[in-house]
């Protein structure tokens, strides 16, 4: 089994749509077997789910996620654990151990809110927002 989680510098990666990589674990029963960082190649939200599916990933471990990346993860059979902070490896560890703390209702509330500017959140990184 393969898990994906949103990575950057050892830690969750805390906008599925917005990172750049992802740290894949092959997973043998509860142990991992192996690892590797992967580059998004500068993919974004829709094109990420894809990318988890060529890489075979069963499982996805991030902090928040809108909507319509949490159905394309659904369409592509990818299960989601979100909501989740801190250290990348000791979330696969928790999750391998039955242990992981994750939002089943995780959310990003940043998506297309208007600032009264002129602008949505939607076209660009307003760092306002918050995705848990």
């Amino acid at each position: 089994m393969k898990i994906a989680v949103t990575y950057e510098n050892g830690q969750i990666f805390q906008h599925f749509g917005h990172t750049s990589y992802f740290k894949i674990y092959d997973v043998l029963g509860k142990d991992v077997v192996s690892s590797e960082v992967v580059s998004t190649n500068g993919s974004g939200h829709g094109a990420l789910a894809g990318m988890l599916k060529e890489l075979n990933v069963a499982v996805l471990i991030c902090g928040g996620i809108g909507g319509g990346a949490q159905t394309a993860l659904a369409d592509a059979g990818i299960m989601l654990y979100g909501g989740v902070a801190g250290d990348a490896d000791e979330a696969v560890k928790a999750l391998l151990e039955g242990t992981l703390a994750f939002n089943p209702n995780v959310q990003c509330n940043h998506h297309d809110h208007e600032h009264g500017e002129g602008h949505t959140c939607g076209n660009h990184g307003c760092g306002s927002h918050s995705c848990h």
